[in-house]
């Protein structure tokens, strides 16, 4: 809470996040700003292989960059507007910007709409199918906000928000759908199963909460074990797609041997959290989840320019 102009936080702060009260501090935390590493590169891998065919110029790089950032900071900005009752009551989540009162209502919409005008913004400065595409984006990442009231599979949905960014990447570059026509489906499919699964994981720790709440996951629906499990499957069709997402694209072995490290690093992940136990949960969330997805746009790059 806040007592004349000190800040009294009412909890500790929660994982991965910045230390300091400047506003600039506030709303980096606000959206877990670090997290734009898990799917970034993947935006990064569309305009890889868009480059093949089309030229890539600093100007195109750069407004992806920002669209794919803005895009982001929406949905997480309104996914903490929407969620804020809710985390006001979850003990992991109380010290967040909104609940603690870091931050007001107001202050969270202003960056929120903001972050819409520069989307919109990026996406009309690329071409005419990227302008025309962004309304539909947002909609469906801010959708994502409320999954959790009416089905088991938010998780999914969360990975379909995601996996927009290698689309959004290769239509950036190119102003039209991939040929083959099934390149983009079968990357969107390798990026919405990884994080369908890393989402699977981090809901484990909020399980309890969920079940009081009257909230829906698979990990609600299923159990800790099951869940993980179902985890390990979206997982192992991710890889599957993006070995099949490189041969359809023509890339060579660097961006092979950058899968196969991915391959190994989602292994490891997957031997940190077991059914009640969660002591590595941030370990495996965090640490790995980020190496895959620059493991697999370093792997994309190297090939591209060699």
């Amino acid at each position: 809470m806040r007592c004349g102009r000190t800040w009294v936080l009412t909890s500790n702060r929660e994982g991965q996040t910045f230390a300091g009260e400047s506003l600039l501090v506030r709303y980096v935390n606000f959206v877990k700003l670090p997290h734009t590493v898990f799917a970034l590169p993947f935006a990064l891998l569309g305009v890889i292989v868009a480059s093949y065919t089309h030229p890539v110029t600093w100007r195109a790089a750069v407004l992806v960059v920002v669209a794919f950032t803005a895009a982001r900071f929406v949905a997480m900005g309104f996914n903490r507007i929407a969620d804020r009752r809710l985390d006001a009551k979850n003990p992991r989540t109380q010290s967040r910007e909104l609940p603690s009162g870091r931050l007001s209502v107001g202050q969270a919409w202003a960056a929120v709409l903001a972050a819409v005008v520069a989307f919109l913004w990026a996406a009309w400065a690329l071409n005419p199918l990227c302008a025309a595409l962004a309304p539909v984006a947002l909609i469906w990442i801010a959708t994502y906000s409320y999954t959790k009231r009416f089905t088991d599979w938010s998780h999914l949905w969360l990975g379909g928000a995601l996996a927009i960014a290698p689309v959004g990447g290769y239509v950036a570059i190119t102003g039209a759908w991939s040929d083959p026509w099934w390149l983009l489906i079968v990357v969107a499919v390798a990026v919405a199963c990884w994080v369908a699964g890393f989402d699977i994981f981090y809901a484990l720790q909020d399980e309890a909460f969920d079940r009081d709440e009257g909230l829906r996951s698979l990990v609600v629906r299923l159990g800790q074990g099951w869940a993980i499990i179902v985890a390990k499957l979206l997982h192992g069709a991710a890889l599957a797609a993006l070995i099949v997402f490189g041969k359809g694209a023509g890339l060579g072995l660097p961006y092979f041997a950058g899968v196969m490290i991915a391959i190994v690093v989602i292994g490891w992940e997957h031997r940190q959290v077991k059914p009640g136990d969660l002591s590595k949960l941030n370990a495996a969330f965090f640490t790995a989840n980020g190496v895959v997805s620059i493991v697999v746009f370093l792997g994309a790059l190297v090939d591209r320019v060699i």
